[in-house]
C-alpha cells in the first residue's frame, strides 16, 4: 500500500489533513487507482482521527480500492478550532476534501459517529452535488439527531468547562478503563482499546468540549432524504452506549432501502470490534454502485 499526505484549504482557511491510500504508486493528480470501483472516503468520529479507519482502509486497498481519510477540524493533523463548531460546518469540510481528492467520478462515502454524521449534513448542504457525486453510503454508529438525552447533566458541565480551557491534550483525564466501557462491547481487545484512548487522550479539550456541544445539537434528519435509492447500509452494535441501535433504526426508517445490520455483542468501535462486518457493508455498497442499471 502506498500512501500520499497532504492538506486541504477549507473556505473559512482551516487546513485538513488528509491521506490518501492506494494499491499502486499514485501522484498527485491520479485518478487511475481503482477505476472500476468509486473511491472510497472515509470521515471519523468526534476525538478521534483519520488512523481509526486503519484496519478497513489497509483491506479494502487490498481489494484494489482507492481510499482517502482525512482528520476533521480540530482533531489529529488538522488545524486547531477556532470558534464554536457545528456538524454542518464538517458537511462542508467534507466537500472540499471531495473537489480535491475526487473533482470528477463517483465516491462511496463512510461515516463513523460524527463522521456518519459529517455525511449527513453534507447531503443537506450540497444535495444536487451529493446526489451527482455519491454513489452510495455505509453509516456506522451514528445517528441523524435526537442525541441530547444521551449526554447527562453532569457531562455537560464537564464538556463546556473543557470548550474554555487551553488547547491542551485531554491526556491523563481519558483512562483504558474509562474508554473500554464507554465504547467497546463484551470482547474488546486490549489493543484496541489502547489504540482509542491515544486518540481520545491526544484530543485538544477545547475540541473535546465544543464538538460535545455540537452534537447535541445535531439533527439531519430531513437531508437522509437524499439517500433514497442510493446503496446505503446503516450499522450499530447491539451494545453501543453512545448510538445505541433505536438510532441505527431510525436512519434505516428515513433512507428508504437502507440495509440495516445490529451487530450483537459490539459497542460503539465498529471498525475495531467488527473489522469483518464493516468491511461487507463496504463490499455491498460498492458492488451495488457499480451494477449497470436496468431499462
Amino acid at each position: 500500500m502506498t500512501t500520499r499526505i497532504f492538506s486541504v484549504a477549507t473556505p473559512d482557511g482551516a487546513l485538513l489533513r488528509v491521506q490518501e491510500h492506494a494499491a499502486a504508486e499514485v501522484s498527485q493528480s491520479s485518478t487511475e487507482v481503482g477505476a472500476d470501483l468509486p473511491t472510497v472516503v472515509l470521515a471519523h468520529g468526534w476525538t478521534l482521527t483519520r488512523e481509526s479507519w486503519l484496519p478497513v482502509v489497509e483491506q479494502l486497498v487490498a481489494a484494489g480500492v482507492r481510499v482517502v481519510t482525512y482528520d476533521q477540524r480540530g482533531h489529529g493533523g488538522s488545524s486547531p478550532l477556532r470558534g464554536q463548531p457545528t456538524v454542518r460546518l464538517l458537511g462542508d469540510d467534507l466537500a472540499a476534501v471531495l473537489d480535491v481528492v475526487q473533482p470528477h467520478g463517483r465516491v462511496v462515502l463512510g461515516g463513523h459517529s460524527m463522521g456518519g454524521m459529517t455525511v449527513m449534513a453534507y447531503a443537506g448542504l450540497h444535495p444536487e452535488e451529493f446526489r451527482a457525486r455519491v454513489a452510495g453510503a455505509v453509516l456506522v454508529a451514528t445517528s441523524a439527531g435526537e442525541l441530547q438525552d444521551r449526554l447527562p447533566a453532569v457531562a455537560s458541565r464537564v464538556m463546556a468547562l473543557a470548550s474554555r480551557m487551553p488547547g491542551l491534550p485531554a491526556g491523563r483525564f481519558v483512562t483504558r478503563r474509562g474508554q473500554r466501557r464507554l465504547l467497546f462491547g463484551a470482547d474488546a481487545q486490549p489493543a484496541h482499546v489502547q489504540l482509542t484512548r491515544d486518540m481520545v487522550a491526544g484530543t485538544p479539550l477545547p475540541t473535546m468540549g465544543r464538538f460535545f456541544g455540537a452534537l447535541g445539537e445535531h439533527d439531519e434528519s430531513e437531508a437522509l432524504s437524499q439517500l433514497a435509492g442510493m446503496p446505503t447500509v446503516v450499522l450499530v452494535g447491539d451494545r453501543d452506549r453512545l448510538t445505541p441501535p433505536r438510532h441505527g433504526r431510525r436512519l434505516a426508517e428515513l433512507v428508504p432501502h437502507a440495509e440495516l445490520r445490529i451487530l450483537p455483542g459490539c459497542g460503539h468501535m465498529l471498525v475495531y470490534e467488527a473489522t469483518d462486518e464493516v468491511l461487507d457493508a463496504f463490499h455491498t455498497v460498492l458492488d451495488a454502485s457499480i451494477q449497470p442499471e436496468v431499462g
